[in-house]
């Protein structure tokens, strides 16, 4: 007799088939979550839409059919009206696929919309594939991966059992749509060979392992620019900051504790103890705002280049080089962060770029939308800025033009009034003595720090003349914008050339990756005097709680000391930097380091294991050659007994567990001479032979199995004859 497994029914297959198909839309819905666009509206209302037509697959067939020919023209006008109004192409091309999987979602599909499903939803894995390197992600595409294939495999199944039957109408109501999802897994259960779903997970997790060991030995090539998405699509950034800051306009700046950038340094020892990640320079104050002037974005940065190399104005160096490897987010700024100048930066993949060399910035064409990786080599880190052509424009003597940079540096931007109060205030800090530019820094911090604390909610005082003089003459507090901005103007009024200076400040030491990580709320301002002296521009920080000059920092070990990060943020942000030191390389070293890595952990996992026997087979022998008298006996036996009676008792519960999950025997209490009936069932048909015997035999189990009480033969001569039916069939089957 054949053993047939049952099997699910078309009704069964298409219900299934429905719930794949809308796994796979939310999973291809939710990798929005990592494009930094708008497009969270109609993500929300896919989920939705999407999560209420799996709980109820009826209501789609109450759409009218006029509804479903009018969704095709008005996706193509919302896209088209998208399309004008934003004027970017990818991210309404995102919010088109989301509209199309909603539909595809929420609809009845014949085969060519599965997989039209499929292939919409690959779309969106794959765009936010290349523009994000998120760990999480790459489990979500994992999951994506697999739910696919069992989609596809269903699309099959589906189509082999509606072989010959006519196509029913896509809009119509099927047959299947009255489903309880609690009895289709049940029956799913029940029809699943376990052992084929656990040999395809064996197979998919070992091709997941095999392809994770080769993209990590492999070099990877990367496509200039990310496929060219980026050029589609643009992000705002989170810090705090533009190129310009309006002092009449400013507002609280929120503190956004998201990764702005994450850094590798080479050498522990060059790190400062408040490192300032230096990443534009504002230099004309004008109409209450500083700005980068036209005079200083012509004169400092040079020509557009295209290029995956950059050589800096600091010359090389004799010993081991430090390099500088930084990981910045997407949307923070095309201004990269830098400690000073380099010798040498060398980017991951072709990037367009103007460097400025002398204010030490460089400006990527575009803002980024996926994470950029580049490379420092011979970075200065200390807290001046040598620039000899301003040093030389100042000694020549003569009077610059109204456009030219030493005017600019030195230009106020306020009316008369104002600055007669500047000048006043400048009297009170220098008492009439001649400081250089470090004295009066340090005067000048301490003079607003004593004025003035530190505040998120800055209040600007109301009233005619400058905002930034009105502050300063009030007692409000204010945040790093407003004592930078202040310290600007007092300085230039007192004679000193002085730009305003926005990046990053400090940030903290992750313990588990050893690296450094730069927060969106780290943005800071601070200013950079120019010190005739040493020909260079001095960084001073004049923010209230601050130190306003430091000249020798502790570096290494004791400058990382109380910037260590040990919390569990600091252990998810970890993973973050290994996936990027995996997957963005500049040369095979990390590449080889991890297949010495894997190399290493599998010897030692070898040499544990093998360890492991041989400390357990000596344990063996000394408990074997320990006296046996009564009281050690007695109490083996009954710790062979407890663990018989646990591991049967397992059994029993699991084979009921079981029985009880088959179709019928739910809510049913299994009585054992059924059960033992069932078992010897099952053993006479695995044997695969049909004799008078078994046949007679295999009849008086099926009644015990299955018919009354009243009509069953003796049940332990039926067992004892099917016993040795089973015993007889297998040597049968062994002689044939």
């Amino acid at each position: 007799m054949e053993n047939k497994r049952p099997r699910l029914s078309l009704d069964e297959l298409h219900q299934l088939k429905w719930l794949l198909g809308g796994g796979l839309v939310l999973l291809a819905a939710w990798s929005v979550c990592y494009l930094d666009l708008d497009a969270w509206t109609l993500m929300g209302l896919t989920t939705a839409a999407v999560l209420v037509a799996l709980v109820r697959p009826d209501w789609p067939a109450r759409v009218p059919a006029w509804a479903h020919r009018l969704v095709f023209p008005a996706v193509v006008a919302f896209f088209v009206g998208d399309l004008w109004v934003t004027g970017e192409v990818l991210p309404a091309i995102v919010r088109l696929d989301l509209l199309l999987l909603a539909y595809r979602g929420t609809s009845y599909r014949q085969k060519r919309d599965d997989l039209q499903v499929v292939v919409l939803g690959l779309f969106l894995i794959v765009v936010a594939g290349v523009l994000t390197v998120s760990l999480v992600f790459a489990a979500q595409i994992l999951v994506f991966t697999a739910c696919a294939l069992g989609f596809l495999f269903l699309i099959t199944l589906v189509e082999a059992a509606e072989a010959g039957l006519p196509p029913a109408p896509a809009v119509v109501e099927p047959s299947w749509v009255h489903v309880r999802w609690g009895r289709l897994l049940r029956r799913v259960r029940s029809v699943t060979d376990w052992r084929i779903v656990t040999l395809g997970g064996v197979l998919f997790a070992g091709l997941v392992g095999v392809s994770a060991l080769l993209f990590l030995a492999i070099p990877r090539f990367q496509l200039e620019n990310s496929l060219f998405l980026e050029r589609f699509m643009t992000k705002k950034a989170r810090s705090g900051f533009n190129e310009s800051i309006k002092f009449g306009e400013v507002t609280e700046i929120l503190q956004d504790n998201s990764v702005a950038a994450n850094v590798d340094v080479s050498d522990r020892g060059q790190i400062p103890a408040t490192p300032y990640w230096r990443m534009l320079v504002l230099d004309e104050y004008r109409d209450g705002g500083f700005r980068l002037s036209p005079a200083l974005r012509r004169s400092a940065f040079g020509r557009e280049q295209t290029s995956a190399a950059v050589r800096g104005p600091v010359r090389s160096r004799l010993g081991e080089p430090v390099y500088w490897t930084f990981y910045l987010e997407a949307g923070i700024s095309r201004y990269l962060p830098l400690l000073g100048p380099f010798e040498q930066l060398r980017f991951q993949e072709l990037q367009n770029f103007r460097l400025g060399a002398d204010p030490g910035l460089l400006a990527l064409r575009d803002e980024p939308v996926s994470m950029v990786a580049y490379r420092v080599e011979g970075m200065s880190t200390g807290n001046l800025l040598p620039d000899p052509k301003f040093a030389a424009l100042l000694a020549s003597g003569r009077t610059p033009g109204p456009l030219e940079l030493p005017s600019l540096m030195l230009r106020l931007g306020v009316g008369e009034a104002d600055r007669v109060t500047l000048r006043a205030m400048v009297a009170e800090i220098t008492r009439g003595e001649a400081l250089t530019a470090e004295e009066f820094s340090r005067r000048a911090g301490t003079w607003l720090g004593q004025r003035h604390s530190y505040s998120l909610q800055p209040l600007i005082p109301g009233g005619p003349g400058d905002a930034l003089v009105r502050w300063l003459k009030s007692q409000e507090g204010g945040h790093c914008e407003l004592f930078a901005g202040a310290f600007v103007l007092l300085a230039r009024t007192a004679g000193f050339p002085t730009r305003l200076v926005t990046g990053f400040k400090g940030g903290t030491w992750n313990a588990y990756s050893g690296n450094f990580t730069l927060r969106n709320s780290d943005a800071h301002a601070w200013c950079e005097i120019f010190d005739r002296a040493a020909g260079a521009w001095r960084r001073t920080d004049p923010t209230a709680g601050a130190a306003a000059t430091v000249v020798d920092e502790t570096r290494g070990d004791a400058a990382l000391a109380r910037r260590t990060d040990r919390s569990w943020a600091a252990r998810f942000d970890s993973l973050r930097v290994f996936w990027y030191r995996r997957v963005v390389n500049f040369d095979q070293r990390s590449q080889v380091e991890t297949l010495k890595a894997v190399k290493a952990a599998t010897e030692n996992s070898g040499r544990q294991l093998f360890s492991l026997f041989i400390a357990a087979i000596h344990g063996i022998r000394a408990w074997l050659a320990e006296p046996w008298d009564a009281r050690r006996v007695s109490r083996l036996l009954a710790e062979v007994v407890g663990v018989t009676a646990v591991v049967w008792g397992a059994v029993r519960l699991t084979r009921t567990w079981r029985l009880r999950g088959r179709p019928g025997a739910r809510g049913r209490r299994l009585d054992p001479v059924r059960a033992e009936a069932s078992r010897w069932l099952r053993r006479i048909t695995e044997t695969g032979v049909e004799r008078p015997e078994g046949e007679e035999i295999f009849a008086e189990l099926q009644r015990l199995r299955f018919g009354a009480r009243g009509t069953w033969p003796e049940p332990e001569a039926v067992f004892r004859r099917a016993r040795r039916t089973v015993r007889e069939l297998r040597r049968m089957r062994r002689r044939d």
